[in-house]
């Protein structure tokens, strides 16, 4: 057998595999200058090798970082082991179009690449190669995945009336709230209250107002409270709010401010606008609480104040 003929031949189909192949295969010298380019890179890249060959990786890639590429090299180069990146931990090394139309959610290819030395005839590392597959497909069905889970779990602990807290989820965070008070005591307060004579508005107006009106109640809620606040539909027409870094005197003045913000709301109904009001109770908190139970019942018991007093004001508990 010809030996040279069987080494060309090998030749020839390596470099057909290296052209063919389904990933990209990127060669590199000690200097980041090019010296080999595949077909992959060249397809998605849209750059021949003729203009590829011969040129810095960082002028052909010039939103590449050179700080970050040139760390991962070093290392793969001194320690003379691979490394790999994931799609996860960096998205892409290479910013290739996503061209595929199954996964077009994305603009970009997310990449998995791997980094290997090549080390010479002379047992040193002389070029570095990096291979780059395409996992599109994995990533997008992942991404998809946790977005979907995360909108259930957005869900399950969503009031769908409101978007506010439902009961479960809030008295959790109360509960977990109350358990750092205990460790760690700092200002704070809560609000119960609950809409005046509701049960009138439904038999008046329907359900689908009374409905309406709760949602409103719970956009001025939204609306009034900061990002920090707690904020949940307790049930019915009750509203239970947990406010962060405020004292009585700060969470009193929030309970008047929400409640006149209440009151300023007009509901429109077939029978013209509707004006609703609320009563409220503030609890701040004290050391005597010995479970979140008993704050909750401070709270409850301003409110009833409220009520008793004549509704559409805020009391502060004792």
């Amino acid at each position: 057998m010809n030996t040279d003929y069987t080494g060309l031949a090998e030749f020839h189909w390596l470099i057909e595999v290296m052209q063919t192949v389904d990933v990209g295969v990127l060669v590199l010298d000690l200097e980041y200058q090019i010296t080999a380019w595949n077909g992959f890179m060249e397809n998605n890249s849209g750059i021949d090798s003729a203009d590829a060959l011969g040129r810095s990786l960082f002028d052909v890639f010039d939103d590449l970082s050179v700080e970050w590429f040139k760390h991962k090299a070093d290392t793969v180069i001194q320690l003379r082991n691979r490394a790999f990146t994931t799609w996860e931990q960096r998205a892409y090394v290479f910013k290739f179009r996503n061209n595929r139309p199954i996964t077009g959610v994305t603009e970009y290819m997310y990449q998995n690449c791997t980094f290997i030395p090549v080390i010479g005839t002379t047992g040193k590392v002389q070029n570095l190669a990096v291979i780059v597959y395409d996992v599109t497909d994995i990533a997008t069905s992942k991404l998809e995945l946790k977005a979907a889970n995360d909108r259930l779990a957005q869900l399950s602990r969503t009031d769908g009336l409101t978007q506010l807290y439902n009961r479960a989820y809030w008295e959790e965070m109360l509960s977990n709230e109350f358990k750092r008070q205990k460790r760690h005591a700092h200002d704070l307060s809560l609000i119960m209250f609950d809409i005046d004579h509701f049960k009138k508005v439904n038999d008046t107006y329907g359900h689908q107002v009374g409905d309406d009106v709760i949602r409103a109640v719970a956009e001025e809620v939204r609306h009034n409270s900061r990002n920090t606040d707690i904020a949940g539909r307790y049930g019915g027409e009750e509203f239970a709010l947990l406010l962060i870094d405020s004292d009585a005197e700060n969470a009193l003045l929030f309970a008047e401010r929400l409640r006149k913000a209440i009151e300023n709301r007009r509901v429109s109904t077939p029978e013209g606008e509707l004006q609703v009001t609320v009563s409220l109770g503030v609890a701040p908190w004290k050391e005597s609480f010995h479970h979140y139970n008993a704050w909750i019942e401070a709270a409850d018991k301003a409110l009833y104040t409220s009520k008793d007093e004549g509704r559409n004001r805020s009391t502060l508990s004792k």
